[in-house]
């Protein structure tokens, strides 16, 4: 199966990493380190998952691929 993008990078002015799920508007958090990062998005995308359940709203597919993978589909 198919699962969503996660993007992991250091923040200098937050002074840690953050982790965002493009295809999940708003879907982002915090940890010290990346693992923390990755722990906490992948908690941040259940929660929003459910939420959108829960409201009946669309639950977009997993699509976002950075360009670097685009080229080896």
């Amino acid at each position: 199966m198919k699962d969503y993008h996660i993007n992991i990078f250091h923040s200098e002015s937050d002074g840690g990493y953050i982790a965002d799920i493009p295809d999940l508007e708003a879907c982002s958090a915090f940890g010290e380190t990346p693992e923390q990062a990755l722990n906490e998005v992948e908690r941040a995308k259940t929660a929003w998952l459910e939420a959108a359940r829960a409201e009946g709203k669309p639950i977009p597919p997993p699509q976002y691929r950075p360009a670097i993978y685009q080229a080896a589909s």
